[in-house]
């Protein structure tokens, strides 16, 4: 058993160095598919948000209050506010949702 973790670290780092490698020599000169370069500007914002929303509501103790949070929080951000503002929003949301939610 022991000797099998070295064999699992082995192959994860071979698959990963793999991953960064071949784009690097396969694709030498310019991308110009208009799709394929659209595909690839927006992979790692889906990535951040694939991993981001689910935990947004359920870092809550209700999903209600995660989910007014998320709602709130774009809403703020898509009309010009800043970070720290959406933020403090979204966290007094939370705490204001849970403090009604929970005590009823």
């Amino acid at each position: 058993m022991n000797h099998s973790i070295w064999l699992y670290i082995a192959v994860m780092a071979a698959v990963c160095y793999a991953i960064r490698v071949l784009p690097l020599t396969l694709l030498r000169r310019r991308i110009e598919n208009r799709f394929l370069r659209s595909f690839l500007y927006y992979v790692p914002y889906v990535t951040l948000s694939v991993m981001t929303f689910p935990s947004i509501v359920e870092a809550t103790r209700t999903p209600i209050a995660g989910g007014a949070a998320l709602l709130l929080g774009v809403l703020l951000a898509w009309m010009g506010a800043g970070l720290f503002p959406v933020a403090v929003s979204c966290c007094a949301t939370v705490f204001v949702l849970e403090w009604f939610l929970v005590a009823v």
